[in-house]
């Protein structure tokens, strides 16, 4: 298994706070909405938000990589790939590029551990590409589109920005809509002001009590903190969100890895 990218929350989440914070320290709002994001980031199995960029070294898919090895035969000088035709015939497919199930010529392609949130930047040499040489297919497939093709290696004893190098710098994670921007803002109202605002994110004042006897008053408090086991908050919006998102309560998102697929190189020190 391999690293994944995204490791913690780059910024803070986009809220919309539903209680007054006008008298509230800004630097406090600010914050807890850090301590928000990074909280439902990790309930949510870690997969939500843009991540901070991410700069990677890859290398172009090649086109005999998606066919199995045993059927290339390199001993003439030139890949053998037998195939059976409709009449009963044995022909050689041509290896004329790297065509898929649905397109007639070749896709120049990359793979980039996803999914890919937005592209930064893809700088091949010295040179920073054109948004529209490029576009991103599925959740991490980073496809030419300017009519050339991405180099099918590159110097990465080299820097990037020198040449013969290729450099695409992305952000990953989901993309927040609206329940997810109302879940965080609830749980930041709810950091901000605890159970005794009355305004909004307090909808748990309640439900640490399982039993109330009228005539006494007696009480019977539950654990407050059993329902954090779960892997919830005790929020309504904000488990009602994660209950949609994460149903399971996956910790991490769920990855593949095969030591036949080439990954690029991220560098990490210095």
């Amino acid at each position: 298994m391999t690293t994944p990218l995204q490791q913690d929350v780059c910024s803070p989440w986009p809220v919309e706070l539903c209680c007054d914070v006008a008298e509230t320290d800004p630097a406090l709002v600010t914050r807890m909405t850090a301590v928000a994001s990074q909280i439902l980031w990790r309930l949510s199995g870690r997969r939500w938000g843009p991540s901070c960029p991410v700069a990677v070294r890859p290398c172009r898919r090649a086109c005999l990589e998606v066919l199995p090895r045993s059927w290339a035969d390199w001993s003439n000088g030139s890949p053998w790939i037998p195939y059976l035709g409709t009449d009963g015939l044995w022909r050689n497919a041509a290896v004329c590029g790297c065509s898929g199930d649905c397109s007639c010529g070749e896709l120049c392609e990359i793979y980039l551990p996803g999914p890919v949130y937005d592209i930064v930047s893809v700088q091949e040499g010295p040179d920073v590409l054109a948004v529209d040489a490029y576009r991103v297919d599925n959740s991490g497939t980073l496809v030419r589109t300017d009519g050339a093709c991405w180099p099918t290696c590159q110097d990465l004893a080299a820097a990037s920005g020198e040449e013969d190098t290729l450099t695409v710098t992305y952000r990953t994670g989901l993309r927040l809509d609206e329940s997810a921007i109302a879940a965080v803002s609830e749980l930041v109202c709810h950091l901000l002001k605890g159970c005794g605002g009355g305004s909004c994110g307090c909808a748990a004042a309640g439900r640490n009590v399982s039993r109330v006897t009228r005539q006494g008053l007696q009480l019977e408090m539950g654990d407050p903190t059993a329902i954090y086991e779960e892997g919830r908050t005790g929020l309504q919006l904000v488990d009602l969100w994660l209950s949609t998102v994460n149903p399971y309560r996956m910790q991490s998102a769920s990855r593949a890895y095969s030591p036949d697929f080439k990954r690029p190189r991220v560098q990490r020190i210095p």
